[in-house]
């Protein structure tokens, strides 16, 4: 890396023109901090057409080199003292706030000092030998955890195009371990019993509570030794209905002990959806809770469940054990349903059991847990995981996409039944002994500063969200958050969805006070743990942008042939080669896992979603394939749309979807939610269009824009796109199932605005 003062960039105005350096203490002697960013290919000197990877200069000055170094080859070419570059405005953590002229934000020496990837040299060091190497790369890797036996001769063996036969992906295979064994045990035999593992924020402010590793530990056991009772054996199935109290992580846990799979279900899903997971599965105990509140929402679970097991019974499946807790804040235990001989009480048979439990070994390829998809359409896919790659790609990509220091509190907003959850609240934090928060309530309860309000309680230093969150909690205004301190924060992070960069400004700015970095994370169920994603402190953020690739991983952007397509392009986001956190297979649907994800384009893992990757090898997530719009021959990303909506000021949110047009093709549908006291009007209608049509171009100015006091989110923030799409189309008849929306409510008053 070029090594120059922090304190002193110099950066130039668009089109070649010289500005006044944007921060204090200028040094006029400096050279230009360019992080090995190429923003003008064209300049570089001749003599550096051969770089120290051996790679050349093509007659145009384009870098030809290996196929998985692409997206490092802007970053290694730039010479020192190249004077001002043409489009590049940057600001520094902590020196100023990034604004919508700024292309980069840039980390400050002291983060970088102190990071664990602490410049672009390290990265590319450690990336290439991941994808050269992956056998030593991950094997070194995974020796920091405890084994009872060691992998095989084969690190990976595996089969990526179904042009050879039957897909195939082990990693570690023959080695023998266990996941919550390295999650706890190993973590107190190193001197964290006494660290708390988890602290648990109730819905209600004032209600909390926490766990050390060790009592984390002696209540995983009691349960693990309950379960083992009833008849658990490695590899049977357990349901989990639970909303975010600490029995959630320790069910996980303590299945993960006696090698028994889990299915956790977000406890917000329908009772439909419910059993058709019972139904799959096959579970030998379902474990729920009887109530919870959400806000000032109750949810009866147990009545959810329930429902569930009856309707799963009619299909020939039987649940003979339903473990409840009683959460007497919700609801009463004399209140709740009751079926004897089935139901149970946690309290009344947990606390007997011993708080010592031998632990079941299981092969690293052995199933760790199974996590449904939403079903939406069609049968729910049954993602599974197993336990030792999973293990050690989630430790791996916690650490260095949050920077992870010991002394870290960490907050992951996500709900465990989704793969946040199981990833990034349970076992990545844990494996990397960090202490986590466990927040049961809604993040804007009993107001919008509720957040914060925790943040400042419990010092968190690494928050993690989703952009619906983000933009969310700007619609409330910044008052909200900037009556609390959150001096704590050190990192800050988005999941989910791609975040626009109004909303990435905001969380920087804003929440961050302009010095912590934003790791914007991209990846699926299906991965198990981030493949593309910043890693604080090694480089340049764009704001909006993932960046790119996690070690051993190698994404390719293909056409609609599957041809590979270099540079600055958009496309097809695929991987190529296997890693250790991908799922194995849909459970007991193999053909479908072929069919979805490998046969679209033989040879690579095709993730569905489209990618955009700029002339200096940042990824852009344009969002799902099927969530692009083709308008008269434009492939245009609702997110691309979304963003340059939510870039008007008087704009808080928007999703973007599309509709039959009889001459285009498809037409762009826009449902926008304004700032609060903002009226609607039909001038601001036309500038919201205009805005797009600036941003983007005439073809992505939207057809309709139809006025929403509200989207459709379910309770854990994402939108259901479904249902958009079902009321632009006027399908009101086909709108299915409403249950697990934060507030059912909305969809009838956006029926009502249709036509406004």
């Amino acid at each position: 890396m070029i090594p120059v003062p922090y304190n002193s960039i110099v950066c130039a105005a668009a089109g070649g023109g010289a500005r006044e350096p944007l921060f204090r203490n200028p040094s006029s002697s400096a050279s230009v901090y360019l992080l090995q960013f190429n923003c003008n290919r064209r300049r570089i000197n001749t003599n550096n057409r051969r770089n120290n990877n051996n790679n050349f200069m093509d007659s145009n000055n384009n870098m030809r080199t290996e196929s998985y170094l692409r997206h490092v080859d802007s970053r290694k070419l730039m010479p020192n003292g190249a004077g001002h570059i043409p489009h590049l405005k940057a600001v520094i953590l902590g020196e100023a706030l990034a604004s919508e002229e700024d292309d980069l934000v840039l980390p400050s020496k002291e983060f970088s000092d102190q990071a664990n990837v602490h410049s672009p040299e390290q990265y590319m060091e450690m990336y290439k030998r991941s994808i050269e190497d992956p056998d030593g790369f991950w094997s070194e890797i995974a020796s920091q955890f405890y084994w009872k036996q060691k992998w095989g001769e084969k690190v990976c063996d595996e089969n990526f195009d179904v042009r050879d036969g039957k897909i195939k992906i082990e990693w570690f295979k023959g080695g023998i371990t266990n996941v919550c064994y390295n999650c706890l045990d190993r973590n107190i035999e190193a001197g964290l019993g006494d660290k708390v593992a988890l602290y648990w924020e109730g819905n209600e402010p004032g209600l909390d509570g926490s766990l050390t590793y060790s009592q984390l530990l002696n209540q995983v056991c009691q349960v693990a030794n309950y379960l083992k009772d009833i008849g658990v054996k490695k590899g049977d199935a357990v349901i989990v209905y639970l909303p975010m109290i600490n029995e959630l992580p320790i069910t996980m846990l303590a299945c993960a002990r006696i090698g028994a799979v889990h299915s956790v279900v977000f406890a917000g899903f329908s009772a439909e959806s419910l059993a058709q997971r019972i139904t799959d599965c096959k579970p030998k105990a379902v474990i729920t809770c009887n109530a919870v509140r959400r806000g000032t929402k109750p949810i009866l679970l147990k009545d959810i469940v329930d429902a569930a097991i009856n309707d799963s019974a009619k299909d020939g499946v039987s649940v003979d054990v339903c473990l409840v807790y009683d959460n007497p804040v919700a609801l009463k235990r004399e209140d709740t349903k009751w079926t004897q001989g089935r139901d149970i009480w946690w309290q009344d048979v947990i606390p007997k059991y011993p708080s010592t439990c031998p632990v079941e070994w299981v092969d690293a390829e052995d199933p760790l847990f199974l996590l449904y998809t939403s079903g939406s359409t069609g049968k729910p896919k049954g993602v599974l995981h197993t336990a030792g790659g999973y293990m050690v790609y989630t430790a791996t990509t916690f650490k260095y996409a949050f920077d992870y220091k010991p002394s870290d509190i960490y907050w992951c907003t996500a709900d465990c039944g989704w793969i946040t959850g199981h990833s990034y609240v349970t076992y990545g934090p844990l494996l990397n002994g960090a202490t986590v928060l466990v927040y049961e309530g809604a993040p804007n309860y009993p107001d919008a500063g509720r957040c914060w309000d925790i943040v400042d309680k419990y010092k968190v230093s690494i928050f993690y969200t989703a952009p619906t969150l983000v933009r969310s909690l700007m619609r409330d205004g910044e008052a909200y958050v900037t009556r609390y301190s959150r001096k704590s924060l050190r990192v800050l992070g988005s999941v989910g969805e791609p975040i626009n960069p109004s909303a990435w400004r905001w969380f920087y700015n804003v929440v961050g006070d302009s010095r912590c970095p934003i790791s914007d994370t991209w990846w699926q169920t299906e991965t198990g743990g981030f493949m593309i994603t910043p890693l604080p402190g090694a480089w340049a953020q764009k704001p909006g942008s993932a960046t790119f690739p996690f070690f051993g991983i190698q994404p390719v952007i293909v056409d609609e042939k599957g041809v590979e397509i270099d540079g600055e392009c958009s496309g097809y986001l695929c991987i190529k080669k296997s890693w250790p956190g991908a799922f194995r297979t849909l459970y007991g649907d193999h053909e479908r896992y072929e069919t979805t994800y490998f046969k679209p384009f033989a040879g690579y893992y095709f993730s569905g979603d489209g990618c955009r990757r700029d002339k200096d090898g940042y990824h852009w997530l344009t969002g799902r394939v099927d969530d692009v719009i083709n308008v008269s021959g434009h492939r245009i990303g609702t997110a691309e749309v979304e963003s340059a909506l939510v870039s008007h000021p008087q704009c808080a949110e928007a999703a973007v979807v599309g509709v039959e047009h009889e001459v285009k093709g498809q037409g762009i549908y826009a449902f926008v939610t304004l700032v609060d006291s903002v009226p609607y009007s039909e001038d601001l209608r036309k500038d919201l269009i205009l805005t797009v049509r600036k941003q983007i171009g005439a073809f992505a100015a939207p057809d309709k824009i139809h006025w929403a006091p509200g989207l459709p989110k379910t309770r854990s923030g994402k939108i259901m796109r479904r249902i958009l799409r079902k009321i632009a189309s006027r399908q009101l008849d086909e709108l299915g199932d409403t249950s697990t929306l934060a507030d059912p409510n909305v969809v009838k008053q956006l029926i009502e605005f249709s036509d406004s």
